[in-house]
């Protein structure tokens, strides 16, 4: 059974997170802004890694009040609900990303009703697959492996780099984090799709050369 929103409080200290353009290149390499910075399906990155069968782990999926920051970001009231989904992105047996997703009970209607069973479907594929999508700028934070932003299952010895952003879909958001395991590998480097320039497309996915 679900913990009611009442009762879970699993998160009692959110990471500081912050706009990409606030870190320093010190502080953010231009490997690592390489790959955490790009705009496409993180899903379908994983999935042309080819390091195994791709999978969705379900952790937890129930109706909770967001966390103070999420409500800032998806400018929702301190006390309207939305559904909380953890999960594990898996290739192979690697766990190699936990993803944090908030999905407001008023974004929840007409084509994205359906967001309410996903059960182990990636959410990504979904998202990315609707045309008039748009996302916001990133924001980012560098985490403790021992932090409580992640379940205690999942927690590991080394910080990780964590990553956020909302995608609108008609007047309707969704956030999205990202919490990169111990187990990920960074993919090629590719051009991204940026959405996130008052909603227009400034560049073209191009598929990393072999």
């Amino acid at each position: 059974m679900q913990d009611s929103p009442e009762t879970r409080n699993r998160v009692q200290h959110e990471p500081l997170w912050r706009p990409h353009q606030r870190f320093t290149s010190g502080e953010l390499s231009a490997h690592v802004r390489r790959w955490l910075l790009d705009d496409g399906s993180l899903t379908g990155r994983l999935i042309e890694q080819r390091r195994g069968t791709f999978s969705v782990q379900r952790l937890f999926q129930g109706w909770e009040v967001p966390l103070p920051t999420e409500q800032r970001l998806l400018e929702l009231g301190q006390r309207q609900l939305a559904i909380i989904r953890e999960v594990l992105l898996k290739q192979g047996d690697q766990r190699v990303v936990f993803a944090r997703s908030v999905m407001p009970l008023s974004s929840l209607t007409g084509d994205l009703t359906h967001l309410r069973r996903l059960q182990t479907k990636p959410l990504g594929a979904i998202l990315f697959s609707d045309p008039n999508m748009r996302r916001s700028p990133f924001e980012l934070a560098r985490i403790t492996g021992d932090s409580e932003y992640l379940p205690p299952q999942v927690q590991q010895p080394d910080e990780a780099w964590a990553r956020r952003s909302r995608f609108d879909m008609g007047g309707r958001s969704v956030m999205v984090s990202e919490v990169f395991l111990e187990a990920f590998e960074p993919w090629r480097a590719v051009l991204p799709v940026h959405r996130t320039q008052r909603g227009k497309v400034s560049a073209a996915i191009v598929r990393p050369k072999h």
